[in-house]
């Protein structure tokens, strides 16, 4: 059965479409979306091996000529050398404006695919196709594209809302099981946010969603959809609700920037690290109960993924390198630090301002140096 969430944004509203076996109806979904019977498909190698030919089947069916753009799978092709091949290669296969781009991957190919999009003769549309649990519930949806830098990830890129999202469940059968807890951890960030409902349902069932039972998984990536959409909707640019969605991520930024943004730290896992960091902090300083903080790391470590600094790396890090990091992240103004904090399990909000000096104090306690 397939889920449809709209993300509501007038008239660039576009679905979600959230179920098994939608890979095999992608020219159905995407053909009435294109006015030349033509799509350039950017995938990396990994994902075009395991389906790159069912994807290109399903389209020629529909009468769709399929142009491959086919990058390098890592965190490190989201880089300017990256955008510059794959824009180059666009520019190459002589598209138009009106023709469309389809993003065929995890958030890497979404991210880095749908800055291309953005930028490419300022602006052609995209599709995406994402093929882990995290770019499912979370980068494919919402229009946020970026490349990451030498000082700092995503810091460079555009909003730039996708035509059409289809998340097939089937594909994630190929995903390994590292990639789908670093998903995983984007899954339970809603619960965590917003809705403590679904969380505990998180914690009942985390052991179905990663052995990727269908019921589970379809409960599991619909609900994270619903939530982001709805966010989306209300606050597309992060000028306020939308920023909740952040939670975790300045801590696992700045641990994903000290570790070189490589395959030894995903970044799911560094979100994970980073939201059981946010509840410490949130705890520590007397925001949030001690007994909530300790129930998410709980609930973050029963799905095989880190809950502090030493889970992420055996040499301690640098308290006042990672405070820095926080200082260059995208949601700082002005020099200050602002965080995700909470006051309970399901309750986040928007902390401006924190003080550099008790963070520090913080990770010095976590075990920094």
């Amino acid at each position: 059965m397939t889920r449809t969430i709209t993300v509501g944004l007038g008239e660039r509203a576009y679905d979600v479409q959230v179920g098994p076996g939608l890979l095999d109806r992608a020219g159905e979904a995407i053909g009435p979306l294109l006015k030349r019977r033509r799509t350039a498909v950017v995938s990396d190698e990994t994902v075009w091996g395991l389906h790159g030919a069912r994807l290109t089947a399903a389209l020629e069916r529909a009468g769709i000529a399929v142009s491959p753009v086919i990058v390098a799978p890592g965190e490190q092709t989201k880089s300017f050398a990256g955008l510059a091949e794959v824009t180059d290669r666009l520019l190459a296969l002589e598209l138009d404006r009106g023709d469309l781009i389809t993003a065929f991957g995890g958030g890497v190919v979404g991210d880095l695919a749908g800055f291309a999009a953005a930028i490419y003769k300022r602006g052609i549309g995209f599709v995406q196709i994402p093929t882990t649990l995290l770019a499912q519930v979370d980068s494919s949806v919402g229009g946020k594209t970026a490349i990451d830098t030498p000082r700092g990830k995503n810091l460079v890129g555009a909003f730039h809302q996708p035509k059409l999202v289809l998340a097939d469940l089937d594909v994630l059968a190929t995903l390994p099981d590292r990639e789908m807890r670093a998903g995983y951890a984007e899954v339970i960030k809603y619960g965590l946010l917003g809705d403590f409902g679904f969380f505990e349902w998180l914690e009942a069932n985390a052991g179905q969603v990663l052995a990727r039972e269908p019921a589970a998984l379809a409960h599991a990536v619909a609900r994270s959809v619903e939530m982001k959409a709805e966010i989306v909707a209300e606050d597309e640019t992060e000028q306020g609700r939308r920023a909740l969605l952040n939670l975790g991520h300045t801590f696992g930024h700045a641990l994903e920037a000290e570790t070189g943004f490589g395959d030894g730290l995903l970044h799911g896992e560094a979100v994970a690290a980073g939201q059981a960091l946010a509840f410490r902090i949130s705890a520590t300083l007397g925001l949030c109960p001690a007994q909530d903080a300790t129930r998410a790391a709980a609930a973050i470590a029963r799905a095989g993924l880190p809950t502090t600094l030493a889970d992420v790396a055996a040499k301690p890090f640098d308290a006042d390198r990672l405070v820095r990091h926080m200082a260059q992240d995208k949601k700082a103004e002005d020099g200050r630090l602002i965080f995700i904090l909470a006051r309970g399990l399901g309750e986040a909000f928007v902390a401006k301002d924190v003080d550099a000096g008790a963070v520090r104090k913080f990770l010095v306690e976590e075990g920094a140096r």
